[in-house]
């Protein structure tokens, strides 16, 4: 229902480059990329902020690249909130409607019906500077959905809450998203919330759309190198691919990996570090790619642990801390990496 063609505009140093994408009715869509990729661009030119240098945005069939953004039924979120600190957060979530000229039982009885949805229904006395960073995000997503955008435009909504906020808010959208139906598009710089809200996610790269998928294709088939990268695949490797019999050898130089793919010559190869099996002694599996090598680095990062084996080429795996202590795995000791061909991802070059 909002369909996206060859979208380009020039702001300086921030650009959109040729931008296709569509998003279906009802869908929770993700955008992902680095600073600077054109994703606040993007969203704030489909609120229409911005008019493009060209290309079209069309929603539910009608041309709206230069219809005024009042007049477009998006509304947009951004992540620090933006209420007016003089009202009341029920008289800031009925303030559109207000503007509507909405008959003024009809504004709480609707303001009620959203805030009890997002869990703020007991708020709506205080004012904004009595709120959490939590509850004055649920208001700013309040005031957005009570005048039924057709899309709802999401700007790095959770960035700015801490962890357990963030993860309580992600849940409420969730629930959110699934009783309104509401099409949502969001950015965000947090994996957790891909996995967590998306349908399908593009990852964005200096102004274009490098790959859009459900996140389980853009995370464990990345189409691109910078895609493979950027979703941290982390294990990435430079060599010669060739193939016979529609199987890959890959000579990395130290050591050579067995695949299956159809491209040769000079590759780039990644592997995710969860699909690395690291371990004490070689063992018997359908693995077929199976090197050893020396634990130089196991570092604590959270619930897990990071732990490099130097196989002449250094592989990243992330295990437990109890899988680490069980194995016995210590820095300057001996281990062996395993991993399967289907893990390994070969791109050209």
């Amino acid at each position: 229902m909002l369909k996206i063609r060859n979208l380009s505009l020039s702001l300086g140093e921030f650009s959109l480059d040729g931008v296709d994408l569509t998003v279906a009715d009802g869908e929770y869509f993700i955008i992902i990329g680095p600073t600077g990729a054109g994703k606040t661009i993007l969203l704030e030119t489909i609120a229409g902020i911005y008019t493009p240098d060209s290309g079209t945005i069309i929603l539910d069939g009608r041309d709206i690249t230069h219809t005024d953004p009042k007049d477009r039924g998006i509304g947009m979120v951004y992540q620090d909130y933006i209420l007016f600190p003089h009202l009341t957060v029920e008289e800031n979530i009925g303030f559109g409607l207000l503007q509507r000229k909405v008959d003024p039982g009809r504004i709480r009885d609707l303001v009620s019906e959203i805030a009890d949805l997002l869990g703020i229904g007991h708020l709506l006395e205080r004012t904004p500077g009595t709120l959490s960073g939590g509850e004055q995000q649920r208001a700013a997503i309040a005031r957005a959905l009570v005048l039924r955008p057709r899309v709802l435009l999401l700007d790095e909504p959770l960035s700015a809450l801490d962890a357990a906020t963030r993860d309580r808010l992600r849940r409420e959208l969730k629930l959110v998203h699934r009783a309104t139906g509401t099409t949502v598009v969001h950015i965000t710089h947090h994996f957790e919330d891909i996995f967590a809200l998306a349908d399908r996610v593009a990852v964005m790269q200096e102004g274009r759309i490098a790959q859009i998928g459900t996140p389980d294709d853009v995370f464990r088939r990345p189409a691109t190198e910078f895609v493979a990268a950027f979703t941290g695949m982390e294990n990435i490797f430079y060599g010669v691919s060739r193939v016979r019999d529609g199987e890959a050898t890959i000579d990395l130089g130290t050591i050579t990996l067995r695949t299956v793919t159809a491209v040769e010559g000079d590759v780039c190869v990644g592997i995710r570090p969860e699909e690395v099996i690291v371990s004490r002694e070689a063992f018997e599996s359908s693995a077929i790619n199976v090197f050893s090598g020396t634990v130089t680095e196991i570092r604590q990062n959270g619930i897990f642990s990071r732990v490099v084996v130097d196989t002449g080429l250094p592989f990243v795996a992330i295990l437990t801390p109890q899988s680490v202590a069980r194995l016995g795995l210590t820095e300057g000791k001996p281990a062996y990496v395993t991993f399967k061909a289907s893990a390994v991802h070969v791109f050209g070059r």
